[in-house]
């Protein structure tokens, strides 16, 4: 019987192998597909489906092809092994088109045999409807593809296999269709960051997709949708819930939300920041998921109040954000939050002390605190068990940072924000034992000598140590600080040269030294800094001609700043190679010449843009994790200016000035310009303010600067401009806008023009000499010819004697007639 057994054992297994070799045999027949054959073998493609997706690559510009695999060519044909296609291993049908921005960027690297330069888009064009041919696909992501606006196709509703759905950053526009409710068993939904206008019909579709667990519609407007949180709430099994600045408010919190049986009950990851929430009243809500909720960001809302008690139930949290808000109160305790990795509360309203129990919190990574109105003393006590704290962030409070002096603390900062902290006057002890990429002690009273950083933070990319008491000249082992990008050294003391050895930092993309005592020319070493996008030397002592290096080895310049100096000499038309350029200050110096008429080059002031009254700048992709945008506050707060003030320019303005439509700042004053405004100035329609006050300007206010709308500060004080004042909008600025121009007349000013005197003013005696003169002039002209010059006395004569004949005749004749 054994051998009987080991017999029907080896038939099985022959029968399960003869099963196998004819399954394999199915799968490459043509009933599947595909007879192609090539030299690796048995083509899996089919054949419907290769057609489908060169159609689709038809639709779409490949400027960088990175589609280069795909095509009809024999070694091209098997499109299973395509750039971003994937099939079946079991029935060869293409399940997965990924043609999103990373998958096609790894693509590029390879392609390129390194990292490729910085690329927005890969592909471009429109979204083929031969897409439903692959109707076995169950992931499709088009993230980063430009669609150009165009609006999603009813068609993608037609793909019933979907799972997974990206359509993130292609630029969509329009309406999302209600096709896309037939997606129902779609898991996975990313539609964010498109530019979607109409929303409204997010019930006719959202609810439909009961099979979600992931959905992010950020960046698309719902704000005529008041029931969002009810329709989002229908998900029993959502997981991951992302709807960043969506001009969401707050919704009305009623039982059948906070009790929904079919909600979820594992909402582990939600994302509502930047949007308009005012009330705490989302955190009831919230709390139906104290032991599931890991991610929680309300950032950047209108939320008031105290924090909830409530929250202090969530303690599964990993992350929390709560900043740019406007809570108030102190900070809660946080013990319960045993599994906090992050914590971000900055840019509130919460006062009082920070309690000593947060250093108990030992997972914690980044706490950000700053920006708000804290006080009280900060210890060691307060760091005891933060063995894993990595950024640090008390910034723009009342804390004072007090340690032992041979404290060594138990973290490793990469991220130090300190600034306003009341540290000083030595450079903290502490500080030395840190090897961090961002160091912030701006705004203190440190002093003394800054060569300590050159040797104990080699790695440093952003130093801000402004508005501190520090002194004395610049080391030259700045120059070890190779990989710094970011340098504020601004409202300090010091003095000297500055170093050439700063020229070294080639990574460096802004540079701010204002208000110090720097003397002598700008080293020319500087033009090594290809990368620089910012420099500003402002209010120091500076002197030498504006640099001709700037205009043509810093092209990438968006802000250069050279204003209260003594640099002295002309303009460079150099300059004028800065397309890039936003804020260009030259103003008190000794600046002499004309103003290049090139400044139409600047291509960037040559578009229209949108204004804001504080610059903002972020260096995104060299400091990504940077939580806080980088703040550069210029004097007027514009965004795109000239200001060429106080020099000594002369000649006239240029008309190509009228061709840079994005200035919104132009300033021009306390000058020498002469010669008449050009008539084309009212081109600047961006402009908010100008300035072109005592100047020798002359000729009449051109009629078309009255046509800019959004012009709110005028200066045209102390020139020689002549006649009226055009009407309307340059009217109604104050009297003082125009004082120092004798000739100009008309509202606002009190002196009338000259028509509106003999309509409103009395006669007076100037009027009746001038009335005798006239017929004087006119009585001796005609009479004191007539008795000087005798041909002419007797010609006139004769004309009367032959008129008085003619009127005789003529009164005879009518007397008859009525006789």
């Amino acid at each position: 019987m054994e051998g009987d057994g080991i017999w029907r054992l080896k038939k099985l297994f022959h029968a399960l192998i003869a099963v196998l070799t004819l399954l394999q045999c199915v799968n490459s027949s043509p009933a599947l597909g595909s007879n192609n054959i090539s030299s690796g073998g048995v083509m899996r493609c089919i054949e419907r489906e290769r057609e489908a997706l060169l159609a689709i690559k038809q639709k779409l510009v490949d400027d960088y092809n990175v589609l280069s695999s795909w095509g009809r060519e024999e070694h091209k044909q098997d499109c299973c092994k395509w750039v971003g296609v994937h099939c079946s291993n079991r029935n060869n049908h293409v399940t997965q088109l990924n043609l999103g921005w990373e998958r096609l960027d790894q693509a590029y690297s390879l392609q390129q045999k390194g990292d490729p330069q910085e690329i927005k888009y890969y592909l471009q064009g429109m979204m083929s409807p031969k897409l439903i041919e692959l109707q076995h696909l169950k992931y499709l992501d088009l993230s980063e593809i430009n669609f150009h606006g165009g609006q999603l196709p009813d068609f993608v509703g037609n793909l019933s296999n979907l799972r997974h759905l990206d359509l993130s950053r292609a630029s969509f526009g329009g309406r999302v269709p209600s096709q896309v409710g037939n997606l129902t068993h779609l898991q996975f939904l990313d539609l964010s960051y498109n530019a979607f206008a109409n929303v409204e019909n997010l019930n006719s579709w959202l609810p439909l997709l009961s099979s979600l667990t992931y959905l992010d519609l950020s960046y698309n407007n719902l704000r005529n949708v008041p029931d969002w949180l009810e329709i989002v709430n229908n998900h029993p099994k959502l997981t991951n819930l992302t709807l960043t600045g969506c001009g969401l408010s707050s919704p009305p919190i009623h039982s059948s939300t906070l009790f929904n049986m079919n909600s979820s009950k594992s909402l582990a990851h939600v994302d509502l920041s930047e949007n308009q929430l005012t009330s705490p009243s989302i955190f009831l809500w919230l709390s139906n998921y104290n032991a599931s909720l890991v991610h929680l960001d309300l950032s950047s809302n209108s939320l008031t109040g105290l924090i909830p008690q409530v929250l202090g139930n969530m303690s599964s949290l990993v992350y929390l954000s709560l900043s740019d808000n406007h809570l108030s109160g102190s900070i809660p305790n946080l013990t319960n939050f045993s599994s906090l990795k992050g914590l971000s509360l900055y840019e509130n309203q919460l006062r009082g002390t920070i309690h000593e129990s947060i250093g108990q919190m030992s997972n914690l990574e980044y706490m950000y605190l700053d920006m708000n109105a804290l006080e009280g003393v900060v210890s060691e006590s307060h760091f005891s068990n933060l063995s894993r704290l990595t950024s640090l962030y008390l910034s723009s409070n009342s804390l004072a940072l007090s340690f032992n002096s041979n404290w060594v603390p138990p973290f490793q900062l990469d991220s130090i924000f300190l600034a306003s902290c009341k540290m000083g006057p030595y450079f903290p002890k502490w500080l030395q034992t840190q090897n961090p990429s961002f160091l912030d002690l701006s705004n203190n009273k440190i002093s003394g000598s800054i060569s300590i950083l050159c040797e104990a933070y080699k790695g440093l990319r952003l130093l801000n140590l402004s508005s501190n008491n520090l002194s004395g000249e610049l080391p030259e082992c700045l120059s070890h600080l190779g990989d710094l990008v970011i340098l504020d050294l601004s409202y300090n003391a010091f003095s000297g040269r500055i170093p050439a050895t700063v020229g070294s930092l080639y990574h460096m993309r802004s540079l701010n030294l204002r208000s110090n005592k720097f003397v002598g020319e700008l080293p020319s070493s500087f033009k090594n800094c290809t990368n620089l996008r910012i420099i500003d030397v402002g209010d120091n002592k500076l002197s030498g001609h504006i640099p001709k290096w700037l205009g043509v080895s810093l092209q990438n310049l968006f802000t250069l700043v050279l204003s209260s100096n003594n640099f002295n000499g002309s303009m460079p038309p150099e300059l004028c190679h800065l397309t890039n350029i936003q804020i260009l200050d030259v103003s008190v110096n000794n600046i002499s010449g004309t103003i290049p008429k090139c400044l139409s080059t600047l291509t960037v002031l040559a578009q229209k843009g949108n204004s804001s009254p504080t610059r903002q700048y972020q260096i995104n992709d060299t400091l990504a994790d940077m939580h806080q945008t980088l703040e550069f506050k210029n004097t007027l707060g514009f965004l795109t200016r000239i200001d060429f003030s106080s020099n000594r320019l002369t000649g006239a303005i240029p008309s190509e000035i009228t061709d840079l439509v994005g200035l919104v700042s132009l300033n021009l004053s306390r000058n020498k310009l002469t010669s008449e405004l050009p008539v084309e100035i009212g081109k600047l329609q961006s402009l908010v303010a100008l300035d072109l006050s005592r100047n020798q300007i002359n000729g009449r206010i051109p009629t078309s600067l009255a046509q800019i709308e959004g012009l709110d500060v005028l200066y045209l004080s102390y020139n020689n401009f002549i006649g009226e004042i055009p009407t309307t909008k340059l009217q109604s600025f104050d009297p003082s806008v125009y004082a120092g121009n004798p000739q100009l007349c008309g509202p606002p000013l009190q002196n009338m023009c000259g028509d509106e005197e003999e309509k409103n003013e009395p006669i007076t005696w100037g009027f009746y000499v001038s009335m005798g003169l006239g017929f004087i002039v006119g009585f001796w002209g005609v009479f004191g010819s007539l008795i000087f010059v005798r041909p002419w006395r007797y010609s006139y004569f004769k004309f009367l004697n032959v008129l008085n004949d003619w009127f005789y005749v003529k009164v005879v004749l009518i007397k008859r007639h009525f006789s």
